[in-house]
């Protein structure tokens, strides 16, 4: 049987990264809306980034059964937005001069033991409802450090896997070479 040259992928919803991002997204909402003042720009552009991360990992990995060109790009579109957001809320913790939890700090360890295996955006959604804004700002950092190192690991990944199959004209090619051959 002759192997596909379209391999089927898009199964975004089974990657960590997009769990990852689906709670970050989730506890952007929640916070943007009860911290900030309504009509605060902040909301909006907090919100926009977190679903920008968000989508772009969905939108890349449907893409990639044609184009591992546009899963990379927007992979990385993912990582910016996230970025982004991250500055947010470090912004946010900044100017209201509340903690940013220092990596040795115990809150700091045991939030990233929690973050680490934990990927069901109900989780945070229970949670954050219990917890005062620089806990909670502390906790989507977290998370966005954790998505970003996911997604530094899928981006390299990806780029391996692009240097040795070649992107889908050169996949065509060789299954269209490899089927007069055979037949």
């Amino acid at each position: 049987m002759e192997e596909s040259f379209l391999p089927q992928k898009g199964n975004y919803r089974n990657l960590i990264v997009f769990q990852k991002a689906e709670c970050i997204y989730d506890i952007t909402y929640y916070f943007a809306h009860k911290y900030f003042s309504k009509g605060d720009r902040t909301i909006d552009q907090m919100i926009q980034a977190a679903r920008s991360g968000r989508q772009n990992i969905a939108e890349g990995s449907a893409a990639a059964t044609t184009s591992s060109e546009t899963e990379i790009k927007l992979m990385n579109v993912a990582r910016a937005s996230l970025q982004e957001l991250l500055l947010d809320f470090e912004d946010y913790l900044r100017v209201r001069r509340l903690h940013r939890w220092n990596i040795q700090d115990p809150r700091s360890i045991q939030c990233r033991k929690v973050c680490s295996s934990h990927n069901d955006s109900q989780y945070y959604r229970d949670a954050i409802e219990k917890r005062n804004d620089e806990t909670i700002a502390n906790i989507a950092i977290t998370l966005i450090h954790q998505t970003d190192v996911f997604l530094r690991k899928l981006i390299d990944r990806l780029q391996k896997d692009f240097l040795k199959n070649g992107g889908i004209r050169e996949q065509m090619y060789k299954a269209r070479i490899n089927y007069r051959k055979n037949s």
